[in-house]
């Protein structure tokens, strides 16, 4: 499968964003509760972000938690918050070792107070980096994403701040959660699912969609390998035929 050396550095996907599935079943298979698979998925996460700062990945965004993910049973989601804050905590120092700038899109105003200060704090400990920026897609949904920003787009629309004609793709940009980021060029999700699962709709429009069978705590360096070099053979198009990018 090769190691990160045998990657070529001139043909990166400047934004990688990965659906992280399989904890719950990975736990099961080994007779544990969910929440097990939970905490070896941190590890797996610690160890995607080293190893893309290795690389060269600008952008990483991670589909941490959903707005479907609310419906979950309540012990699993307490556990789940509980984690995300211990989390944030332990990674600082590896945040700060690797120049990394945590971000993050979502309901934030969701999630439980004191997971919205662990939040906060590390962001403005990291706001200086400038190195690779790490964003956690939290209490997350791209449905309601593109409905808030309609909604702000008509506001402004209803009060004559912007004419219903000068709506473009720009405009719908800045409107989103991910205004700062540029639109994905690798989409991974493992697991051996083959779904979105209301992930970044509008951001994936021309990403390289990638889909491994193997659960999220044993998402490796191989793994992420085989998947940037399956990228690096692709050819990307966005509309045009080959003669025309050649």
């Amino acid at each position: 499968m090769g190691t990160l050396q045998d990657i070529n550095r001139e043909n990166l996907p400047k934004h990688l964003a990965i659906i992280m599935d399989g904890n719950g079943r990975w736990a099961k298979e080994r007779g544990r509760l969910r929440v097990f698979g939970h905490e070896n998925g941190v590890r797996t996460v610690r160890n995607t972000v080293e190893d893309c700062v290795k690389i060269g990945i600008q952008f990483l965004t991670l589909y941490t938690f959903s707005t479907e993910n609310w419906k979950r049973p309540k012990l699993e989601v307490d556990t789940l918050m509980k984690l995300l804050v211990s989390s944030l905590k332990k990674e600082l120092r590896t945040f700060k070792e690797n120049n990394v700038r945590l971000n993050t899109i979502g309901d934030i105003g969701s999630l439980p107070k004191k997971a919205q200060q662990e939040l906060l704090e590390v962001m403005q400990k990291t706001d200086h980096h400038t190195g690779m920026t790490l964003t956690l897609a939290l209490s997350y949904g791209a449905r309601e994403e593109l409905k808030n920003a309609v909604q702000r787009i008509s506001t402004k629309v209803k009060n004559n701040i912007i004419s219903p004609e000068n709506i473009d793709e720009t405009i719908i940009n800045s409107h989103l959660y991910t205004h700062d980021l540029p639109d994905v060029d690798l989409l991974i999700r493992t697991s051996g699912e083959h779904r979105i699962s209301n992930f970044l709709l509008w951001q994936i429009a021309y990403a390289e969609l990638y889909f491994i069978d193997v659960f999220w705590p044993d998402f490796s360096e191989k793994h992420l390998v085989e998947a940037i070099r399956n990228y690096q053979n692709r050819e990307r198009r966005f509309g045009k035929t080959s003669e025309q990018l050649n």
